[in-house]
């Protein structure tokens, strides 16, 4: 939860606001006048309730503060995902958003509950965000899979292996090894991908029944020290959900599949 910044202070301390005052204090010990320093008076308090109220001045405040490049990156990479969703997946991301408002809700009601609320808040859109990064890892593999048609690689493996089995002529029977080669990483690639597919939506549902729980626990909750252990849980949850976007995100670079033997032990079914 973002800090307020107090926009009259900082109005106060531009550095040409605190030059002027400094010249008509001056101003006015060196001539024995008052009259600069009433005038300067009248200006500062105009020109710290224009200052002070300025939607610019309020946006370029702002942008000094401690941690507001960090949230609205965060921001721009939150759209970034919603906006690659089907509806219906923008729809189930809100449902959630809307547990965590529940439950930070109900921690603002312990003591020291502002407190609180504002470490649960970041840790609740950490793992928000690391769900809206599975679901889109999950839509690109649901890509990858769709585009490939697993009976026709597996037809033509059994193909090119038997080619390969009859082959008489060496240069060609080592053309023939190179191509199966590949051909089995591409259907060792679609059985991972598959296998990987469910894992996520396994974890999805996990994430969900986690926000779930929280939410309920959060309901009768009374000691602060609860709430901590559950944020301990929520942070190694999405943690762990990190680690598996970053797992599919290495299968899907299909840089690393172009070049190199296929991994010891692999095995076409």
């Amino acid at each position: 939860m973002a800090r307020t910044p107090n926009f009259l202070k900082a109005a106060f301390l531009m550095p040409a606001n605190l030059v002027g005052l400094l010249t008509a204090a001056t101003s006015s010990a060196m001539t024995g006048q008052e009259m600069p320093a009433l005038i300067a008076l009248g200006v500062e308090v105009l020109y710290l309730g224009v200052a002070s109220t300025s939607k610019r001045f309020q946006r370029a405040v702002r942008s000094r503060e401690p941690g507001v490049q960090e949230e609205e990156a965060a921001r721009k990479q939150v759209e970034s995902l919603m906006s690659d969703l089907a509806p219906s997946q923008r729809e189930h991301y809100q449902l959630l958003v809307g547990l965590k408002e529940k439950i930070l809700a109900n921690y603002a009601k312990l003591p020291g509950g502002r407190v609180l609320s504002a470490s649960s808040e970041q840790k609740l859109d950490t793992l928000l965000t690391s769900f809206l990064r599975l679901i889109s890892t999950l839509n690109q593999y649901r890509t990858y899979l769709n585009s490939a048609d697993r009976h026709a690689l597996e037809k033509e493996v059994r193909s090119m292996e038997a080619e390969v089995a009859q082959e008489a002529n060496p240069r060609l029977k080592d053309v023939k090894e190179k191509r199966l080669e590949i051909l089995r990483r591409r259907l060792a690639r679609f059985e991972q991908a598959n296998e990987s597919r469910e894992v996520v939506s396994h974890q999805l549902a996990s994430i969900e029944d986690l926000m779930r729980l929280t939410h309920e626990q959060s309901i009768a909750i009374r000691d602060p020290e609860v709430v901590n252990r559950q944020l301990e849980t929520l942070s190694a949850e999405a943690q762990a959900t990190d680690e598996t976007v970053r797992d599919m995100e290495r299968f899907l670079d299909f840089s690393e599949e172009t070049s190199g033997p296929l991994p010891h032990g692999t095995r076409v079914r």
